[in-house]
């Protein structure tokens, strides 16, 4: 692993408890930062936090948040930076994929639940991080985003639309805030195997793995790795930039 310091850093990774966002709390722990999860299973959250390696600066935190309650998630954004003296580091990993089904016959509840977790969780995420880190004129925001939104998957409207804005939203906020010391950026991975293909029916599945031209899943801890630097203060001249990770499944 190459080393990347966050030494000193206060990061914050949502839905952090499994899949891409542990792997991302793992490397971050690894490279010195002081990580709290949201999640919102409180009790996986608080295991993952407890598990990370330790850091001199203090304990891991893992805490019950639902990002789609705005609310909360901005008490929880002032509870950071009260708790930790910054807000250094956001990373939105939370999402959901919701049914795998034509536009046509896609239930319009389920539309509105991907929507609120994959987008308004987002915004709300950010918006309360940046009010923090413009406190001290510093931060990094990654969004997890995916090529789905960039090339549109069929049977997936929802997650293609949701995903498609979070990249507009990193767009216009890193644009917001290019004369600050915060950045804004988002990765679009293709497919990677975690608990989220439990959402997915194996037909979509199989489609996503036939549109990469490496022929294989994306790795956790490659996500991971792309994240760590865009966490990092080197990564200083990238905002509202869209970084693939996608085994040559990207075209533009």
């Amino acid at each position: 692993m190459n080393q990347i310091d966050l030494s000193g850093r206060s990061a914050v990774v949502t839905g952090g408890a499994a899949g891409i966002g542990l792997a991302i709390c793992q490397r971050f722990a690894r490279s010195g930062a002081r990580v709290t999860i949201w999640d919102r299973d409180g009790a996986a959250a608080q295991a993952a936090a407890a598990a990370l390696p330790a850091v001199a600066q203090g304990a891991h935190h893992g805490v019950a948040l639902d990002v789609t309650d705005e609310p909360a998630v901005t008490q929880a954004g002032a509870e950071v930076t009260a708790r930790t003296g910054r807000f250094d580091i956001l990373v939105c990993s939370a999402g959901i994929t919701g049914p795998n089904t034509t536009t046509w016959e896609y239930d319009p509840q389920a539309w509105r639940q991907v929507m609120d977790v994959n987008v308004n969780g987002v915004f709300y995420s950010n918006r309360a991080a940046v009010r923090e880190m413009l406190r001290n004129d510093y931060g990094r925001v990654i969004n997890i985003a995916s090529i789905a939104g960039k090339d549109g998957n069929p049977n997936a409207s929802a997650y293609s639309t949701s995903k498609a804005a979070v990249i507009g939203l990193t767009k216009s906020l890193g644009k917001e805030t290019a004369k600050t010391g915060v950045r804004v950026n988002c990765v679009t991975p293709a497919a990677v195997r975690t608990a989220i293909f439990e959402q997915m029916t194996q037909q979509h599945i199989d489609f996503m793995l036939s549109k990469i031209p490496m022929a294989r899943f994306g790795l956790v801890e490659e996500i991971a790795a792309m994240v760590c630097w865009l966490a990092s203060e080197e990564c200083s001249f990238s905002t509202g930039a869209v970084f693939d990770l996608s085994g040559g499944r990207a075209v533009y």
